[in-house]
């Protein structure tokens, strides 16, 4: 069977124990409590950890390989420049198109006072966190500029400094193109080496992705079943709707008219990636899934997809900018706060900007989001009303996440004259 297919019924099978389980004996309930602590959450946080401690050196391997399989410093400027103007521009779009939905259909004016106090109730000690870290995270902006340079490329991959260690990265790939030839090949081997490595090991994580995409999703259902989705129904169903759009209208085009590619049949041929993302919530955790993809259902050579991909998963937030518009916006207008123009286009601003610095992990983009929400005069604490549908959105969100990576690394592919599917019979 298809890896895609177990990993769909595993998903399916865990949404439909968690729903019921929580409909029957309640998310309180001795057995949920039991198996969310002693099963269900140990192996699906194990089956996070397979894929995340690969993900550091799978990066680090795969961009050095791009580069220096790219060889001509001017090439790799060229292919940089495309690629970050196609991730940077269509996460533009993305908060753009969320703003002005947002705006104009005002889901916020749907949520009664004693639902928000209900939620605020529910979720204020995991509010009060996520200011916390926000308050210690050191802003955004130019601050997020000179971080991307690492004093320590060790440091920030232990610490999780994705953009940290693309820089050293693609530094590192470029000196590499600038020494001797021997020297160079040398270098290339043990790089190569280590690629080859941690894809083993990435193929070994998957064989268990079915069980854990299992237990993950029974987690989130078992404790917050349906219950939270009716009074936020116009939210989640803005969000959701906006996401389906980005994906169904502004991909699609790009598909059609960049890649030369049926959008349909490009769908199929990536849906491994959606589902894992779907499943983990992590553009990092997908990134080696999106590798394996790209060079053996979309035919895009490693060493363009090893420099793109990678890249993608920090700098290509589509979804999480759409998430983040229609939630500053949302809250804004729950607390009765209303933005001007400019301050419409300094929250577009700053979506992009903490889209692409938000790390790619689960729930990664809350704490930037807090920040943004502060800024506006809308209570830390206000996000609370969101907190209990996030999980769910997380998913969505970063689903389209992965599909713009793939979109642009096809976009970009195509540019170079290195895009070539195999035929599917």
């Amino acid at each position: 069977m298809p890896l895609h297919t177990r990993i769909l019924l595993g998903l399916v099978a865990g949404a439909l124990f968690g729903v019921g389980l929580n409909a029957t004996v309640g998310a309180d309930h001795a057995i949920v409590v039991g198996l969310n602590a002693w099963v269900c959450g140990p192996i699906g946080q194990i089956f996070l950890r397979l894929l995340f401690m690969v993900v550091m050196p799978l990066v680090f391997s795969s961009v050095v390989l791009g580069v220096a399989g790219i060889g001509d410093v001017r090439s790799l400027g060229r292919i940089g420049v495309k690629t970050a103007a196609f991730f940077i521009g269509t996460t533009a779009l993305a908060a753009a198109t969320a703003l002005v939905a947002t705006k104009a259909l005002r889901p916020g004016d749907f949520l009664a006072d004693d639902v928000k106090t209900r939620l605020m109730a529910t979720f204020a000690a995991g509010a009060a966190e996520k200011a916390t870290v926000s308050a210690n995270s050191g802003g955004v902006g130019m601050n997020t500029l000179v971080e991307m340079v690492p004093k320590n490329p060790i440091a920030a991959a232990v610490n999780g400094d994705m953009l940290g260690v693309l820089v050293f990265a693609i530094l590192f790939g470029v000196a590499t193109t600038m020494i001797d030839v021997d020297k160079r090949a040398h270098i290339v081997r043990f790089i190569d080496a280590l690629s080859d490595i941690c894809t083993t090991l990435v193929h070994i994580a998957l064989k268990a992705a079915p069980v854990g995409v299992f237990c993950l999703i029974f987690g989130v259902t078992s404790r917050f079943g349906l219950s939270l989705l009716p009074p936020l129904l116009a939210y989640v169903g803005l969000v959701l709707g906006t996401l389906a759009f980005h994906v169904v209208v502004t991909m699609s085009v790009a598909i059609w008219l960049l890649v030369k590619h049926h959008p349909l049949d490009f769908a199929k041929r990536v849906r491994s990636s959606l589902l894992t993302a779907f499943s983990t919530s992590s553009s990092s955790a997908t990134l080696p899934t999106n590798l394996i993809v790209a060079e053996k259902e979309l035919g895009i050579p490693a060493a363009v997809a090893g420099f793109v991909l990678p890249l993608g998963s920090t700098m290509c937030m589509n979804g999480t900018a759409i998430f983040e518009g229609i939630t500053v916006l949302f809250l804004c207008q729950v607390f009765g706060v209303e933005l001007t123009t400019l301050q419409m286009a300094s929250a577009l601003f700053l979506c992009v900007v903490t889209a692409i610095g938000a790390a790619g992990v689960p729930g990664g983009s809350i704490p930037l989001l807090v920040g943004i929400l502060v800024g506006f005069g809308v209570p830390a604490e206000g996000i609370a009303i969101i907190l209990g549908v996030d999980r769910l959105l997380d998913m969505c969100r970063t689903t389209v996440n992965v599909y713009g990576d793939l979109v642009g690394t096809a976009v970009i592919a195509r540019s170079e004259g290195a895009y070539n599917p195999p035929i599917r019979v």
